[in-house]
């Protein structure tokens, strides 16, 4: 049982990505719209100053401040106040881990002081460096091309290199070039030299995020202190913790933060769980930001027999390895190569002759991160890795026991490892089925069972109740739409073309389903060459974004199949879309729709899932217009009746087409019914003579107030044909029981 505090719980959240173009006042000015759809929380990206232009807010340079180019700390408590006016609430996006190396370097006043002072600095203690490395010098990766002294000056107290600028340290202005250079507590670099020159702990394998020491009581009341006056102050309700398997020690971090802010606030951690893995009980979170329940989600309304098809012809048609295969090459090559310098640094710590052994475990071990002090080390059971000596590994699985810096590192190593290989690697190589391929995904085993999905529900229920849920979020790289019209390949998959003779199949099969998912959006051709090409970059098979190969990139915008080549798959796929959205919004936890979701949402990767927000209008229609309604539906109904949405049991159909009907009650008095695989229904003959046995009472539609009230066993046909989504309140309980 998760100890959990008693919080201001959520009834539902609305994420809104903020950027220069959307700033505090526009969402401002969305407010009254957002009430109305029945949320009881905005959730808003990073508020504090960040990198200027910034379009997401996670490159922080000033703790302190609240971003200008939103609108300032008195946008941002405007937005508060108006917000509180029409009765919702506020939960900020945090990012501990990690601030920008930014263009100006000052910018980041912490780093400038310690790019100027070095280890004596009092900010030092902020980053970690590894000044014994280099000569004593922070490597900085930060120049275009090789840093030639020649180009190296001084001016206005600053050493300049072409357009950069940086601090000098103290009585070396009048030294020549390559002495004023060795000298800095320093080395301006060239960006390919981070790879194994790296000093300081970075964000996955992005070298302008430094990493924070958070886990250093300093810097944690330095880096929050703007925070927590924003919470003492009731501007937020509740917080959204970015990458927290970054953090040194999660759960101490947790447990400071909560600490702080009391047991009123409402704490959700981003956190992936591998598959069979659990959030730590210990945390005093209310849970994770949903990413595992995306994966039910989706999963659920995947056929697995079809998903294994797909799988069966995307190798025939492409020679490349099953999904474990793929992982575990991306997973070597990102670590000996993107992450050397990260590899290296663990090897200095544990010594050369555990270099095997620690490269070994980093590679096995199935979760994203282990913690320190943890002698069970989850994720690195027997038996041991076979290319290592078995008493190597020992030894350094005694070295995360009793080392807690060689365990914090080696785990946020581990985080960065399973990031970047996984979810920016390895599933852009793996095209079976593109939609299984989201954070958080196992591609490998895309379909979840229905015994499965009500397994996670009931243990989200009665462990992590509060717990946040999500379809579509800024990192997604499809949205839960594009994914839908993706899924129904599962239930037909004779629909994919084999793309065996394209010049690239892997690339053919990336672009099919991409068109498919997408459909026929504005600008549908741009978009969507723009999306295939940072697919091939992420899969780095034949070019990448650090080598590219533009010959090869030139080819691939021929992939693109023909509007009149892709099937129609807009019937089982609007209710597919129906189904999800009814699963997410009445399944435990804390639902969040991302900005614009509550209509038809079709995105791909960034930059269309951090783009301004846009609402839809009253003239969507079809799926559109069905979606908005019922999302409002449910979305009010959590808002007005939250005693509803407590407690889950499975509900089982009876009948041939048992299987299509996925149902559950939450409280006594709520239950759902969706339809599972609706094209595999229609081809089985329908849903014939299936029933749904109702629980006691009267039922009477959430849906279609006025429709008459069900009770026993309810034909499916009846349920179920005109839409896929029943959702019913039980309005004649009491009579009922006490006829009974």
């Amino acid at each position: 049982m998760s100890q959990q505090p008693a919080t201001t719980r959520p009834t539902a959240t609305y994420r809104l990505q903020l950027r220069p173009e959307f700033p505090f006042p526009a969402a401002a000015a969305a407010v009254p719209y957002l009430a109305s759809l029945g949320v009881s929380h905005l959730h808003l990206s990073p508020v504090l100053e960040a990198v200027p232009g910034s379009s997401h807010g996670y490159d922080v340079v000033d703790h302190t401040r609240v971003r200008e180019e939103l609108g300032g700390e008195e946008g941002l408590r405007a937005l508060a106040r108006t917000a509180r006016a029409h009765g919702l609430g506020l939960v900020l996006d945090i990012v501990p881990n990690h601030m920008a190396v930014p263009a100006p370097l000052h910018l980041n006043r912490p780093l400038w002081e310690v790019l100027r002072e070095g280890p004596g600095s009092p900010y030092a203690r902020w980053f970690d460096i590894e000044w014994e490395v280099n000569g004593g010098q922070l490597l900085l990766p930060v120049l275009g091309e090789p840093l030639d002294p020649a180009a190296v000056r001084v001016k206005d107290g600053l050493l300049c290199v072409g357009d950069h600028r940086f601090p000098l340290r103290a009585g070396t202005e009048a030294l020549d070039p390559v002495a004023l250079l060795a000298a800095q507590w320093y080395r301006p670099a060239y960006w390919r030299e981070a790879r194994t020159e790296l000093n300081y702990r970075r964000f996955f394998t992005i070298s302008d995020l430094i990493g924070v020491r958070v886990e250093d009581p300093d810097v944690f009341a330095a880096t929050h202190a703007k925070l927590l006056e924003l919470v003492a102050d009731g501007v937020a309700e509740g917080l959204r913790i970015d990458h927290v398997d970054g953090l040194a020690d999660p759960a101490q971090y947790l447990r400071r933060l909560r600490a702080a802010v009391g047991a009123g606030v409402w704490i959700v951690v981003e956190k992936i769980l591998a598959h069979g893995e659990v959030l730590p009980d210990d945390w005093p979170v209310a849970g994770t930001t949903g990413y595992d329940a995306l994966r039910r989600v989706d999963g659920v309304l995947v056929s697995g027999s079809g998903a294994a098809e797909l799988a069966a012809r995307y190798r025939r048609a492409t020679g490349l390895p099953d999904w474990p295969g793929t992982a575990a090459g991306a997973t070597r090559e990102v670590l000996t190569g993107d992450l050397a310098a990260e590899l290296a640094t663990l090897v200095r710590r544990a010594g050369p002759g555990l270099a095997e052994a620690v490269r070994e475990l980093l590679i096995a071990c199935p979760v994203y991160r282990t913690y320190p002090g943890r002698a069970d080390l989850p994720g690195l059971a027997d038996p041991p890795p076979s290319a290592a000596a078995p008493d190597a590994v020992a030894a350094v699985r005694e070295l995360l026991v009793r080392d807690p810096g060689f365990a914090a590192r080696f785990a946020q190593t581990s985080a960065a490892l399973r990031a970047k290989s996984l979810e920016d690697r390895a599933f852009y190589r793996y095209a079976p089925l593109l939609s299984a391929t989201e954070v958080g995904g196992d591609p490998g085993r895309p379909a979840v069972l229905p015994e499965e999905f009500h397994a996670y529900c009931a243990h989200l229920e009665r462990h992590w109740p509060a717990s946040g849920t999500v379809r579509s979020t800024h990192d997604t790289k499809r949205s839960a739409d594009v994914r839908a019209r993706i899924a129904v390949l599962s239930q037909r998959p004779e629909l994919m073309p084999l793309l065996s003779g394209a010049p690239d199949p892997q690339q053919a099969w990336v672009a099919f389903q991409s068109a498919l998912g997408f459909g026929e959006a504005p600008q549908r051709s741009e978009r969507l060459a723009e999306a295939l090409l940072k697919a091939a970059k992420e899969a780095a098979l034949h070019t990448s974004w650090t080598d590219p190969d533009p010959a090869y990139e030139a080819t691939l915008a021929a992939h693109l199949p023909a509007a009149e080549a892709l099937p129609d798959v807009s019937g089982a796929a609007a209710q597919g879309i129906l189904a999800m959205t009814a699963l997410h919004l009445t399944m435990p936890g804390v639902p969040e729709v991302y900005q614009g979701e509550e209509g038809e949402y079709r995105a791909l990767v960034d930059p269309d899932n951090r783009r301004p927000a846009a609402f839809p209008g009253p003239a969507q229609s079809g799926t559109g217009a069905a979606k908005r309604e019922l999302t409002t539906t449910l979305l009010r109904l959590r808002r007005d009746r939250p005693e509803l949405f407590t407690g889950y049991a499975p509900l089982t159909a009876e009948g041939p087409a048992a299987e299509h009907c996925l149902a559950y009650t939450r409280s006594p008095e709520l239950l759902v019914a969706v339809t599972r695989l609706p094209h595999l229904l229609g081809v089985a003959g329908g849903w014939r003579d299936t029933l749904l046995p109702l629980p006691p009472g009267g039922w009477t539609s959430a849906l279609a107030p006025g429709a008459a009230p069900l009770t026993g066993r309810v034909p499916l046909t009846d349920l179920l044909s005109a839409t896929p989504v029943a959702v019913l309140i039980r309005t004649e309980a009491r009579q009922e029981e006490a006829r009974g």
